[in-house]
């Protein structure tokens, strides 16, 4: 999905291509990806002369919002805040990093 993101609508030979060269993954394991995520409504192709034509069909904030929600309800019954606190308690957070979270707090409140 990264690579459709970044580099828009392309044939699944680019995208092979693209992924293989930072992965080393098989192509055939890169082109039942491309299907999966068309099958789930992720991407779609269109056909163009004999290339499967890929692009991303949900955005990328989209996709990042709904795995979250996923994340949430499955490890953390329904409480982002036990995602919060499991983040900073299990990483570095550095000090411009809690100051922007302070904000986004402090401005959410009533």
């Amino acid at each position: 999905m990264r690579v459709l993101w970044r580099i828009g609508p392309a044939p699944a030979a680019d995208l092979v291509a693209a992924v293989r060269g930072r992965r080393g993954t098989k192509d055939s394991t890169i082109r039942t990806i491309l299907r999966i995520l068309e099958r789930k409504g992720y991407v779609r192709h269109r056909v163009e002369g004999r290339a499967f034509v890929y692009q991303a069909v949900v955005a990328e904030g989209d996709a990042q919002r709904g795995a979250v929600r996923d994340l949430v309800a499955r490890f953390f019954d329904n409480r982002p805040e036990r995602l919060v606190l499991n983040l900073l308690e299990h990483r570095d957070v550095n000090a411009a990093e809690l100051a922007r979270l302070r904000k986004l707090v402090e401005d959410d409140r009533p």
